[in-house]
């Protein structure tokens, strides 16, 4: 079984600061869904926000809208696979957790689900901005909960050093992904103005 750390909240923007595709997870009067996502990010630290972008004609959108929540789970390159699937069917003539193999664990603090295997877990509380919602399809989510796989998450940072399988996924198009890469570090020049 995976185990979990939790990430300090104002800590949270580091899981998703290195741009990864995401499942967007939500549920609404016995109702789930889950849809991929490439255009997610970290938006404030404290409280902790984040944006995403779901179109108006989704099944995961009308779950959002109608529960006023969503997850954000991070899927890893194990997961390639499924995640093209749950993004190239629509949840509103299918169950797409069956159709792309994944399952749904129940949320801690929201009631949408997390997907199983992702590497890590944001579970949000929309914070309502019609116009941005409407004219944008641009969601803003209060960070309530979030979790990390212990594997490759250790002192707030991302590892994934030795655990190539769990590598965070990024979208380019057509079914091409890319994994993250060799982590790095370097120091800034102090003396730069």
């Amino acid at each position: 079984m995976q185990a979990f750390v939790t990430v300090e909240l104002a800590k949270s923007y580091r899981l998703l600061n290195h741009g990864p595709t995401v499942l967007v997870s939500s549920a609404h009067a016995g109702k789930q869904n889950v849809m991929a996502a490439a255009w997610a990010m970290p938006l404030d630290f404290d409280p902790p926000k984040v944006l995403v972008v779901v179109d108006k004609a989704t099944h995961t959108r009308e779950l959002m809208e109608a529960s006023g929540e969503f997850v954000l789970n991070v899927p890893c390159r194990a997961q390639a696979e499924q995640v093209l699937t749950a993004g190239s069917c629509s949840g509103k003539e299918v169950d797409k957790f069956a159709v792309s193999g994944l399952t749904a664990l129940p949320g801690e603090a929201v009631a949408a689900p997390h997907v199983d295997g992702c590497i890590a877990y944001l579970e949000c509380r929309i914070i309502s901005e019609p116009h941005n919602q409407q004219q944008y399809d641009l969601f803003i989510g209060e960070v309530l909960a979030a979790k990390a796989d212990a594997d490759v998450w250790h002192d707030g940072h991302w590892q994934f050093d030795g655990h190539d399988d769990k590598r965070s996924l990024h979208y380019i198009a057509g079914g091409n992904f890319f994994s993250i890469g060799e982590q790095f570090s370097v120091s800034a020049d102090k003396s730069a103005d």
